[in-house]
C-alpha cells in the first residue's frame, strides 16, 4: 500500500468533519501495449522504455503513479494512477487504440487502455457471502454479523486529536463511521495485547512508506447501515485533509466479514484464549519472582 499527496480535491467527499477524513474515487486505467503477430526485433528492449513513450503520450497530463503489472511475449500491462476519474477518462482518450512506434519493431505497437475495475467485492458478492438475500433484520439470527472488516487503516489518521499517540482509538473509528448508521460493536485487534499471541500473527503492519496501519471490524446495528456503508466506501480510498490544506491519500480494502466475528461463540473463544494467555503471564511473574528471590539468598 501506497500514500499518494492530492493536489486535486474536487472529487473527495467529507467523511468525518472532525477527523478531517474523506473518501476520494480510485482513479485507475489499466494499459495493455499489444505486440504485432509475427513480428521480429532487431534489439532487446525494457519495459520502462515503453512506459515513457506512454508518460510522452499524455503530456502535459500525468499518473500520479504507474507500474507494470504483467509482461509476456504478447503485451506489457501497466496499471495508472490519476488524480481524478475526470482525467482517467482523459488519458484513456489519448492512449487508447494509438500506436507506439518503437525501434528494432517493423509495426507499431497497439495501446488498449481501459478503466481498471475497483478491488471491492460487489453486493451479490457479499450478500452471498453472508447468505443473506432477500432477508430482512428481524429474519438474521442473533450470530449473524452485518460487519464489515477493514484493512490498511492508517493508524495516525485514527488517533485522538491533540495526543501524543499514534495507535488508533476506538471512540475515534466509531464516529468516523457511524456517518453511515449506529454502530453495534467495535474490535480492533492490535489494541488487544493478547491477540497477536492468540492468532500468531503480527497486527502492526507498515506501509512502503512507513505509515502504520491497522485492521477493525465495525458492526452496525442495522443491515441497512451496513449496505449504505459498504455501497459508500465502494471503489474509494481514504483521504486525510490537513490543516495546511495539503492532502493524503491512501487504498483500504473493505470485505463483508465472513468469520462471524462478533457472535457469542467467537468472542467466547477469544475470551478464553485471553484467560489462558493471562494465567500463563500470571505465572511467567511468579517464577521470576521466586528465582529473584532465590537468587538474593
Amino acid at each position: 500500500m501506497t500514500v499518494t499527496l492530492v493536489c486535486d480535491h474536487s472529487e473527495a467527499m467529507e467523511l468525518c468533519a472532525s477527523q478531517q477524513l474523506y473518501l476520494k474515487p480510485v482513479a485507475k486505467l489499466t494499459i495493455n501495449v499489444v505486440f504485432p503477430e509475427h513480428t521480429e526485433t532487431t534489439r532487446s528492449f525494457s519495459n520502462w522504455e515503453v512506459m515513457d513513450k506512454l508518460k510522452n503520450m499524455i503530456c502535459p497530463d500525468r499518473f500520479t503513479s504507474v507500474r507494470v503489472s504483467k509482461s509476456t511475449k504478447d503485451f506489457i500491462r501497466f496499471e495508472g494512477e490519476a488524480e481524478t476519474k475526470s482525467l482517467v477518462h482523459i488519458l484513456k482518450e489519448k492512449l487508447h487504440g494509438k500506436m507506439i512506434k518503437l525501434n528494432g519493431f517493423k509495426d507499431d505497437l497497439k495501446v488498449v487502455a481501459t478503466e481498471a475495475p475497483g478491488d471491492f467485492p460487489t453486493q451479490q458478492e457479499w450478500e452471498s457471502s453472508l447468505n443473506k438475500k432477500e432477508i430482512t433484520n428481524e429474519e438474521q439470527s442473533e450470530d449473524t454479523t452485518d460487519c464489515i472488516y477493514f484493512e490498511g487503516l492508517p493508524c495516525k489518521w485514527f488517533a485522538l486529536k491533540g495526543s501524543d499517540s499514534e495507535k488508533p482509538s476506538e471512540d475515534v473509528l466509531r464516529v468516523v463511521f457511524e456517518s453511515f448508521g449506529k454502530i453495534k460493536n467495535i474490535d480492533i485487534p492490535m489494541l488487544d495485547p493478547y491477540r497477536e499471541e492468540m492468532v500468531g500473527g503480527n497486527f502492526n503492519k507498515f506501509t512502503f512508506g512507513g505509515l502504520r496501519t491497522f485492521e477493525a471490524f465495525v458492526q452496525y446495528q442495522e443491515y441497512t447501515a451496513f449496505v449504505k456503508a459498504m455501497e459508500t466506501l465502494r471503489g474509494m480510498q481514504l483521504m486525510l485533509k490537513g490543516d495546511d490544506g495539503k492532502a493524503l491519500a491512501c487504498n483500504i480494502k473493505v470485505t463483508s466479514d465472513t468469520t462471524e466475528h462478533f457472535s457469542e461463540g467467537a468472542i467466547q473463544k477469544r475470551s478464553l484464549e485471553r484467560l489462558k494467555l493471562q494465567e500463563l503471564e500470571e505465572e511467567r511473574k511468579r517464577r521470576e519472582k521466586r528465582e529473584e528471590e532465590e537468587a538474593e539468598r
